[in-house]
């Protein structure tokens, strides 16, 4: 199958954030999708970008993407955060989802990186396969916490 991967641009958002639909799916969370187009152009286009992200496109289509930021480890330094490798369901198994992960890979070392990091839910065996095919390493030793919007909101806590 051809495909091209390249850095995401600004027109790409629309079906990007339909991928990002259908990992939610995927990841039985379909309703935890809030962000906007508006929201996520403005977070990788505008002044001080949150995040960055690499498309594959078959075609004129995008059929999967890569969405990763910037993180600072103070014992190590600059990192980088694979938020997301999605490639749409009929795609999988054509070598999209390993030339996305090998271009944030490149983006890493690019950037003198000191680490390269991500998750993976624990139900989800095709990516943990996936992942120890780059004999990644699975750090079994942190607890992943959070605060959700509404929590933020009702800061200070009672």
């Amino acid at each position: 199958m051809n495909f091209t991967i390249r850095k995401g641009e600004k027109k790409d958002l629309p079906q990007v954030l339909d991928l990002i639909k259908e990992l939610a799916v995927y990841e039985k969370a379909p309703k935890e999708v809030t962000v906007t187009i508006p929201e996520l152009e403005a977070d990788s286009f505008g002044n001080h970008p949150v995040f960055y992200f690499y498309v594959a496109l078959v075609e004129e289509q995008i059929v999967g993407a890569a969405i990763y930021y910037i993180k600072y480890s103070t014992w190590k330094g600059k990192c980088v955060f694979l938020e997301d490798l999605i490639v749409k369901e009929s795609y999988r198994g054509n070598q999209i989802g390993r030339h996305l992960f090998e271009a944030i890979i490149h983006v890493s070392k690019e950037m003198g990186a000191k680490r390269m990091e991500w998750q993976v839910l624990d139900w989800n065996e095709p990516a943990i396969h996936f992942y120890k095919k780059f004999d990644a390493n699975f750090d079994g030793t942190w607890v992943n916490c959070k605060f959700t919007e509404e929590q933020l909101k009702a800061f200070p806590f009672k």
